[in-house]
């Protein structure tokens, strides 16, 4: 007979009281759920939380959350807590003092530990700390909602598939505003579940709460890959796109919450492709390689600058240019490279490599490589495509180049190779490499372009 896991030697079970609260501001705590009787409680001590589980008689959960070191709570009296989570809050009454010390040091054990989740193996704090930041502010999410081509397909994409809502429980990964999970309950959603790490979490609660939709909409604060669900989701949906499709890495994010999706379960979206085409434009590469100007000057208030110009003009042509262009640029069609987020694992996306073979429909200096993407959201009524190519109405994506070092010539008919490398770094970004040749002549060209950086070239 196999020994038991510690996890399962480590688990608590203990008789409770529980008291469920819901902050009504500004009038304090309002009573949500008094329980009398007696419920059962466990808990469950992971590596970095403690899974807490409160049952009725008949087994049915009635309160289950994860408490870490991030959780708010504290001891009320000698053998209660109360646990607050966002708006929420539920206050357990322990039969003894001895009791509430043994769940304590449990607690106290999980919340001591270092979080060392897939996202903080991957992402550096500092660079966390700014993305969460900038995703908590109302402003940020009023740019993405006034996309039109964005929102509107997001609904459309939702709504017109109903019968894959209709009396389903969705998961909304990195819900933001919520506005996702709003419209899974318009499609006829049971149960969302919204999840968001940022400080825009209260902000969501409190509009779940003023559109009456608490009995709908749960919203959970915390990443994806720390937090727990009581129950496996049917349908997974989110927005995880950045610029050139990548940049945020917020991709592996929506892949890892694939981990809640019932082996039958759906996403929205599905699939997404990402194009690259060659492009021709002197007037931006001379644009962009003038910037480094500034740094020729050799009486800078009584300073010699020339000595850094070389390395300027290097970290100039290592920026995407975000902005947007005349589809007469490009120089051939495009190679397409496809994510099917069904079948992709997180790993998948810590290296990607895209080879391509150009064939030149006109003569010219290649300056670089053009990117865009589309996603598709393969419902059981319809598909529903929302594409960010340079030919359809504009979105906040853009579209993004990336400049060679130095511009290759090719005649109409020859062949461009090569390859583009996305390398995953802890920035939540990419490094790519870019390396091409004109197979007739050998001429070979490329750049490392850091995707942390873009130029914004549209302000």
């Amino acid at each position: 007979m196999a020994a038991p896991s510690p996890q399962a030697q480590q688990l608590l079970r203990c008789s409770v009281k529980l008291l469920l609260a819901r902050e009504e501001l500004p009038a304090g705590l309002q009573l949500v759920s008094p329980s009398q009787e007696a419920l059962q409680l466990e808990v469950l001590p992971g590596a970095e939380d403690a899974d807490v589980t409160v049952t009725d008689a008949d087994g049915v959960c009635v309160f289950k959350c994860l408490v870490n070191r991030d959780t708010e709570y504290c001891r009320v009296g000698k053998q209660s807590v109360l646990i607050m989570l966002g708006y929420n809050s539920a206050l357990l009454q322990f039969k003894s003092q001895a009791e509430y010390n043994t769940f304590s040091n449990a607690v106290k054990r999980c919340r001591s530990q270092k979080k060392n989740s897939v996202f903080s193996q991957r992402t550096d704090e500092a660079s966390a700390a700014q993305y969460f930041q900038f995703y908590g502010c109302l402003s940020q999410q009023q740019n993405m909602m006034q996309d039109f081509v964005r929102t509107a397909t997001y609904h459309r994409a939702i709504v017109q598939n109903y019968t894959d809502f209709t009396d389903k429980v969705v998961l909304d990964v990195g819900c933001g505003s919520g506005i996702l999970s709003f419209f899974a309950v318009q499609a006829g959603a049971r149960r969302v579940y919204a999840v968001e790490a940022s400080s825009m979490a209260k902000y969501a609660e409190l509009l779940v709460r003023s559109n009456n939709l608490s009995d709908k909409i749960t919203i959970l604060a915390g990443k994806i890959e720390e937090i727990s669900l009581p129950e496996n989701v049917d349908v997974v949906i989110s927005e995880p796109m950045g610029y050139m499709l990548f940049n945020e890495r917020m991709l592996e994010s929506y892949l890892h919450s694939k981990k809640w999706l019932k082996s039958n379960g759906m996403m929205f979206p599905t699939y997404s492709d990402i194009h690259l085409a060659p492009f021709s434009d002197e007037q931006l590469y001379m644009e962009h390689y003038s910037r480094a100007n500034f740094w020729y000057q050799e009486w800078f208030y009584g300073v010699n600058l020339s000595s850094l110009r070389s390395a300027a003009v290097d970290e100039y042509l290592q920026q995407p240019i975000v902005d947007t262009f005349d589809v007469r640029i490009l120089m051939a069609q495009t190679v397409k490279y496809t994510i099917n987020f069904m079948e992709a694992a997180e790993e998948d996306l810590h290296r990607v490599e895209i080879p391509f073979v150009f064939q030149m429909m006109q003569s010219g200096l290649i300056h670089g490589l053009a990117f865009w993407f589309d996603v598709a959201f393969v419902g059981s009524l319809v598909t529903v495509w929302l594409s960010t190519a340079p030919t359809e109405p504009l979105t906040h994506w853009y579209q993004v180049r990336c400049l060679l070092q130095t511009p290759l010539f090719a005649k109409e008919g020859e062949t461009l190779s090569g390859e583009v490398l996305l390398v995953a770094n802890k920035r939540q970004s990419y490094d790519i490499h870019i390396v091409a040749m004109v197979d007739q002549t050998g001429f070979k060209s490329g750049n490392i372009i850091d995707l942390k950086n873009p130029f914004f070239r549209f302000v």
